[in-house]
């Protein structure tokens, strides 16, 4: 069974990205996956700082996250955009994850994975500036990223009450991006 880990870029629990993980990861588990939902917030990390890894290696959080992703074949992230790009917990959190750590080699947690990206913004164009971003950082560091991708533009009154998306359209784009990653993750791990 393909195993994916599926989280927000923010960690507020509010969010409306993490709105959409929790979407994503109900998705998953009907295309047949094994979902592991989590939040970055269990994760705690300072802000990469190359004088206090080598003081102190890499910390706790990020060392259990980075376990966390080697150990599963996939995973999709719902993407803030904050001005037009990567929020600073993504980008701290991909920073410290694929740092080399005694025995564990660096990008382990990436190199060979398979990934899907989603994003949710009040705003019409749905985060999708930022997409791109996180899309170049992810390859850049060996992911295989799925070419569907999706954009949740008018997030804030785009779920119902159960948490799901509301209109038809927008949730069979959501289900074509996490169909397309668990597909490709179950053709390039099987």
């Amino acid at each position: 069974m393909t195993k994916l880990v599926v989280f927000s870029g923010s960690c507020r629990e509010s969010s409306l990205n993490a709105q959409l993980a929790r979407a994503a990861s109900r998705v998953g588990e009907q295309e047949g996956a094994d979902v592991t939902l989590v939040s970055l917030r269990d994760y705690t990390m300072p802000l990469y700082d190359g004088d206090l890894e080598d003081e102190s290696g890499v910390p706790e959080g990020a060392g259990r996250f980075r376990e966390l992703l080697a150990s599963h074949d996939g995973f999709l992230v719902a993407c803030p955009e904050y001005n037009g790009s990567i929020t600073p917990l993504l980008k701290n959190t991909i920073d410290w994850t694929s740092r080399p750590d005694g025995d564990v080699p660096g990008l382990v947690a990436y190199r060979g994975k398979v990934a899907g990206l989603v994003s949710a913004s009040p705003g019409g164009l749905g985060g999708l500036r930022g997409l791109v971003h996180v899309r170049a950082i992810l390859s850049g560091i060996g992911v295989h990223v799925v070419p569907t991708q999706f954009a949740l533009g008018g997030a804030h009154q785009a779920f119902n009450d159960d948490g799901d998306l509301s209109d038809e359209a927008k949730a069979g784009q959501l289900q074509a991006v996490v169909s397309q990653l668990v597909e490709t993750t179950r053709r390039l791990t099987d």
